[in-house]
């Protein structure tokens, strides 16, 4: 135990000192009857943009998939390994929930990785760039720098990127299904680390708007 992070252990003594105390029935009631969150969140892995913060949503709202760059794949039964669509599966067949959102940011770093391919891979497996190559055609429809800058094409992309995701999840029968009946509901929203603005997409244009208080 002496290498466990002492940041964490911290952290932990806090949480049982704070949070804990105050929400020790609610807690208990989740551990006894189970989980019921209201949303499905699939956000970037990215330290700055956690939703249960952003979103000030206590122990049991949520039910939150991260990965990098908070990207949906289509849906594909070829029985390889697909966690993001085994989640997907999960909240709706499983936990019921009918709001998703899917949650973008600003200054991603998946999303500058897709916008720049020629950068060296990480590993010899490439695990990144192959898992963000499913951008690749999007971010060669972005304008090069010559027209807009890096930031504002990145911006673009990071914003494209949660039209994607959405398309795709409309690929999975489940859900595709349960939207044409009016049963699922599926959001979009950008957040901007700098300024802590909340960017909401139009589901009919597609525009991202600021929301009225």
């Amino acid at each position: 135990m002496s290498d466990f992070p002492v940041s964490l252990l911290k952290g932990y003594e806090d949480f049982m000192s704070g949070r804990y105390v105050e929400e020790s029935g609610r807690y208990r009631s989740l551990a006894e009857k189970g989980q019921k969150p209201h949303t499905l969140m699939i956000a970037c892995c990215d330290s700055r943009a956690a939703p249960e913060t952003i979103f000030n949503c206590g122990p049991g709202e949520l039910f939150v998939v991260r990965n990098v760059a908070n990207l949906v794949p289509p849906y594909e039964p070829d029985g390889q390994f697909h966690a993001t669509s085994a989640a997907l599966e999960y909240a709706v067949q499983a936990l019921k929930i009918r709001d998703i959102v899917v949650m973008g940011h600003g200054r991603c770093g998946g999303i500058q990785a897709a916008l720049d391919p020629m950068d060296e891979p990480l590993s010899p497996g490439d695990f990144i760039g192959k898992w963000m190559g499913m951008l690749r055609s999007t971010a060669d429809q972005i304008p090069s720098t010559e027209i807009m800058t890096q930031s504002e094409r990145q911006t673009a992309l990071e914003r494209v990127s949660i039209r994607n995701s959405i398309a795709n999840l409309k690929t999975f029968p489940c859900i595709r299904i349960l939207e044409e009946k009016g049963s699922m509901r599926i959001h979009g929203v950008w957040f901007d680390i700098s300024t802590g603005e909340l960017w909401v997409m139009d589901g009919k244009t597609g525009d991202f708007i600021r929301p009225q208080a």
